[in-house]
């Protein structure tokens, strides 16, 4: 029986039931360490099914061990083009590189850094999943004769069981991370949670906002496609972002349409002036993109933006194997009918008086008006600058 039978041991057992990728990677590392082997730093990366983020992973040394992430944007650069982990990933195989005496000009210069930190040896080592992805892994060394042949057999030997304790946690987090993209923040969180019943619900007091392209059906008979899905890209980015930034969950994109809530957690003025500050905020993107647009000559566009606040239902409907968590109530249709009175009243923002009470002096009437369901008119107002 090898000496890492115990470690591969642990790693799927007592390791892979901490659930904690963190503390998994530390008691790994430390178990190495207890068998001899000289280990310096260790970096395990793993996958993220992210628009944005391209992997996670854990950076062990004997002085910390930290979680850490990368963005897709990475994956265009030489860090990654080149690097070692590029190399196992695509040719699923094992690297090694003694680092004293390299010639650093013609490697990557990851291992210039590794060396400058006073790495002696290196090791990578892919680790594949059973949905047939590989992960990376690397190791450095510090002394004077780095790894030997028993390490790296360690190494080697313990990679499945490290792969078998890490995989679930992976998938929980690609999972939780597909479904905030999808879904927003907090129907991820409500499905997390074992709530996919159709017609499990819950009532939450809200400010609910909604956004709307103007022009978009001329646009899209008239535009190409690329340049109209583009334009839809930038118009997107620029009201979700706010919106996520002052705490609100997108919802639905119902074609050129946004719908997000901001949960009252106490406080329906927070929740109002958040609501408030993220269409301002969009709006003043909208400038922004305008203006940068007119000096190449693109196309400017418009959206318009309506806010209500109330007692709202969120939860599962939908046919028994086709389920959608979405949000209904009184408060969802107003802001999209408020927000259709934009136009005809040739505004940008328009609050009802939900809304209106929560930010004192900071809104404007205008008016009266009816709405599409409602017994009679209500009043809509105008938020005159961004609440203090």
């Amino acid at each position: 029986m090898s000496e890492i039978d115990d470690l591969n041991r642990w790693l799927i057992s007592e390791g892979r039931l901490l659930g904690d990728e963190t503390a998994i990677v530390k008691g790994y590392c430390e178990g190495l360490v207890q068998l001899g082997v000289p280990l310096a730093r260790a970096r395990i990366a793993q996958n993220y099914s992210n628009p944005l983020l391209s992997a996670w992973g854990i950076i062990w040394t004997p002085d910390e061990t930290r979680r850490y992430t990368v963005a897709t944007t990475v994956l265009s650069t030489s860090a990654w083009h080149g690097s070692p982990f590029e190399y196992i990933v695509t040719n699923r195989r094992p690297l090694r590189n003694r680092l004293i005496g390299l010639d650093f000009t013609t490697e990557h210069s990851v291992y210039a850094e590794l060396a400058e930190a006073g790495a002696t040896d290196f090791l990578a080592i892919p680790l594949e999943h059973g949905n047939g992805s590989v992960q990376g892994t690397s190791y450095t060394s510090n002394a004077e004769a780095g790894f030997s042949d028993r390490d790296i057999r360690y190494l080697e030997d313990s990679r499945f069981a490290l792969a078998a304790a890490l995989e679930p946690i992976a998938m929980r987090h690609s999972q939780k991370s597909l479904l905030q993209t999808y879904l927003g923040h907090g129907p991820a969180e409500e499905i997390g949670q074992g709530h996919i019943k159709r017609g499990e619900h819950k009532s939450v007091s809200a400010a609910i906002l909604f956004a709307d392209l103007r022009g978009f059906t001329a646009k899209s008979e008239a535009w190409p496609e690329t340049q109209l899905l583009d334009m839809m890209g930038d118009y997107f980015e620029m009201v979700v972002t706010p919106i996520q930034q002052a705490g609100g969950d997108v919802l639905k994109f119902m074609g050129d349409g946004i719908l997000a809530i901001f949960e009252n957690e106490g406080s329906a003025e927070i929740s109002c002036r958040a609501a408030v500050a993220a269409a301002q905020q969009s709006l003043a993107n909208l400038d922004d993109y305008n203006q940068a647009g007119a000096e190449t000559g693109r196309e400017p566009i418009e959206f318009v933006i309506g806010i209500d606040f109330g007692h709202v239902t969120f939860g599962n409907i939908g046919s028994p194997d086709r389920l959608d968590f979405t949000v209904v109530g009184q408060a969802v249709n107003v802001a999209s009918r408020v927000q259709g009175l934009c136009k005809e009243l040739g505004e940008t923002t328009l609050i009802t008086a939900n809304v209106a009470e929560h930010l004192g002096a900071a809104v404007q009437s205008v008016g009266h008006h009816s709405l599409r369901g409602l017994p009679q008119e209500i009043e809509v107002f105008s938020p005159t600058r961004t609440p203090a």
